[in-house]
């Protein structure tokens, strides 16, 4: 992750100049630029929008209700973020037509999937964005810890419900209609890393 220098506020413009391998968003006025995913974290993302579409975006298994769209690119207010994945409530967010290049209507659901480039970028930066936003869900994908988190907007702060790891089933919000088997977001990837060990011998992990 870095800051592109500017003397001046940083444009849509910049976000369209930016290189098409990296991914540009601006915040507080910078334009920012990232490295498109690694494996892992593609594969993540990808994975869970198969998992979650059937019964959420087609009601097939599920409730449906919802668009979930990859790596949409958000303009809430004058900050520009492209999340890993996104959904609203059809309520919200009915039609998707050819001229929707980036969307204004602040989605219910985020996802992120963590990588050591973007892990305090998403945290630290686009957290309180989508706080001020009113999107009501965020999750947090970690690939490589095998660990999804789940954080709820509640009077503008966000509340952790759940942290889930490894190969479990869960019911989480705001998609708690279906059991989600996790293990579906990390087959045939790399084993974790070992934990760290504190000095008093447990294992931790950062999440």
């Amino acid at each position: 992750m870095v800051s592109a220098p500017k003397a001046k506020p940083a444009t849509y413009q910049d976000v369209l100049d930016a290189p098409e391998h990296l991914v540009a968003e601006i915040i507080a006025g910078e334009l920012r630029l990232s490295p498109r995913p690694a494996g892992p974290h593609t594969a993540a993302a990808s994975r869970l929008g198969f998992v979650l579409g059937p019964p959420f975006q087609f009601g097939s298994g599920g409730p449906g209700g919802w668009q979930i769209l990859d790596e949409p690119e958000l303009h809430l207010g004058s900050e520009i973020v492209v999340p890993d994945l996104a959904g609203w409530r059809f309520e919200r967010l009915s039609v998707i037509s050819e001229d929707d290049t980036f969307f204004t209507i602040p989605p219910d659901w985020v996802c992120e999937v963590l990588s050591p480039s973007t892990r305090v970028h998403d945290r630290s930066e686009k957290l309180p964005i989508y706080a001020t936003a009113g999107v009501g869900h965020v999750w947090f994908v970690d690939a490589r810890h095998r660990t999804l988190e789940v954080m709820r907007l509640h009077g503008g702060k966000w509340l952790i419900v759940d942290v889930h790891r490894g190969d479990v089933k869960v019911r989480a919000e705001p998609f708690d209609a279906i059991d989600i088997d996790l293990a579906a977001l990390w087959a045939n990837m790399a084993p974790p890393p070992h934990p760290s060990r504190t000095s008093e011998g447990a294992a931790e992990y950062i999440l």
